[in-house]
Parts: structure tokens; C-alpha cells; sequence
């Protein structure tokens, strides 16, 4: 695990393929439910994806 990691939650991956996102994700960063989108990166390497959420004006890079 990354050194700046910071462990929230663990949940089940749905029959749906949803993923639902811990609450504490509501005080920790800046997005709002029903409105913010995440941008999903893969890192073949590590096995990792993340959610990076999508500020106006990113270049999704």
C-alpha cells in the first residue's frame, strides 16, 4: 500500500458492477452526491484503480 493512502472503507462490488462510495468521502473531498463525476484510472502494475473526481477545467490527465 502507498505511503499517503488513506484507508475510508471496504465494500462488495454489486451484481450491477456498482461500487458504493463511503460516506466519510462527503467531508473529505470536495463533491457533492448526484452531482459530482469521477474520472477511473487503472494501474495495470499495481493492480489499483482510483476515482479522481472531475474539477472543471481538468484535462483528465
Amino acid at each position: 500500500m502507498e505511503k499517503d493512502w488513506i484507508y475510508l472503507e471496504t465494500y462488495l462490488l454489486q451484481q450491477d458492477m456498482r461500487i458504493r462510495l463511503p460516506k466519510s468521502i462527503l467531508v473529505n473531498m470536495p463533491v457533492e452526491k448526484g452531482k459530482t463525476e469521477f474520472d477511473i484510472y487503472y494501474e495495470k502494475g499495481k493492480n489499483v484503480l482510483i476515482l479522481k473526481p472531475v474539477i472543471e477545467g481538468d484535462n483528465h490527465e
